[in-house]
């Protein structure tokens, strides 16, 4: 293990170039913060209604209808829940191969976030952090289920979000397809 370089008249760190090192400019209470509090599975179903007939071949005419929303509740001054509603549909002539509906929700705290940008980041920022785990869910889920992982691909939250700001500000809950 490498020791690090010190400042022999105040033992402050140095880096490597002989400079001392610095601190993080902004600390906390200091400027804008988003913290994750926890993450966790809020709501889970998964069917497969026809199996283990749908197990054995997609069928005719396979089709995949994906819907993503995003809810967000105060909890507290500073401290929000954001929701990631999903749900997915596979089907085919035959009917219902499987479905899907999860609620995957993270509990955030915002710290100097200003008011003008609040909504953004809670709409944008806060689902954009959430999806990755979200997707590895909904993977997980569907080769668990039998059937080959559903890799969803990434969302723009932040076209969502200027898609959906009239809804937004009116305290609707924005759809995303």
């Amino acid at each position: 293990m490498a020791k690090k370089k010190t400042d022999a008249k105040d033992g402050a760190p140095k880096d490597g170039a002989g400079g001392a090192m610095k601190a993080p400019a902004a600390g906390p209470g200091e400027g804008p913060a988003i913290a994750i509090l926890a993450q966790y599975v809020k709501d889970l179903s998964f069917e497969s209604p026809n199996a283990p007939k749908s197990l054995q071949s997609p069928g005719t005419n396979p089709k995949l209808n994906i819907n993503i929303n995003v809810q967000v509740a105060r909890q507290a001054d500073e401290v929000f829940e954001v929701s990631l509603l999903f749900e997915g549909k596979t089907t085919n002539d035959e009917g219902v191969i499987y479905n899907i509906e999860l609620v995957y929700g993270s509990v955030f705290r915002l710290q100097g976030i200003p008011e003008n940008t609040l909504q953004k980041v809670l709409f944008v920022d806060c689902p954009t952090l959430m999806f990755p785990y979200l997707r590895r869910t909904v993977s997980d889920l569907t080769q668990e289920g039998g059937f080959p992982p559903l890799y969803l691909d990434p969302i723009d939250f932040g076209r969502l979000y200027v898609q959906n700001a009239d809804r937004i500000k009116s305290g609707r809950q924005p759809a995303a397809n």
